[in-house]
């Protein structure tokens, strides 16, 4: 076998190489290069979306904002209520004591009148007999 020369081939290979990165260049620039409009086009209606979600965003951090206000001043009020609430039993508690200790006391000076009572009876019926025992004198 002998060796033939590759100037033929060599041709053709160059020929089909130079056929497809003609190709290439041809597709690339009819179908790979994005012009400044077509990259606008895109990008603007995502742009407007991205804003709008911004916006929201921003709306509901002044809301959470707001509810996280709202939350520490009711937490305030409770605290005082609730030391309030506390002064309150404490006063409840006090007065039930002076209301039982005045009971107490009613129910002591109630028994003190029943037995001067009984005491003025006895008194009233001796000053009677003794009237009567005068009169008969």
């Amino acid at each position: 076998m002998a060796i033939q020369p590759l100037g033929k081939e060599v041709k053709s290979l160059k020929k089909t190489i130079l056929l497809l990165l003609s190709l290439f260049v041809v597709t690339v620039f009819t179908f790979g290069c994005a012009t400044k409009e077509y990259v606008k086009e895109q990008v603007d209606p995502l742009a407007d979306r991205i804003s709008k979600l911004e916006a929201k965003v921003a709306s509901i951090e002044a809301k959470v904002a707001s509810i996280d206000a709202k939350i520490s001043n009711i937490e305030k009020q409770d605290s005082t209520f609730s030391s309030q609430l506390d002064q309150a039993k404490k006063e409840i508690s006090e007065t039930k004591a002076q209301i039982k200790d005045c009971c107490t006391k009613g129910e002591t000076a109630a028994e003190r009148a029943e037995a001067a009572a009984k005491r003025a009876e006895a008194a009233a019926e001796k000053a009677l007999k003794a009237f009567e025992l005068h009169l008969k004198k």
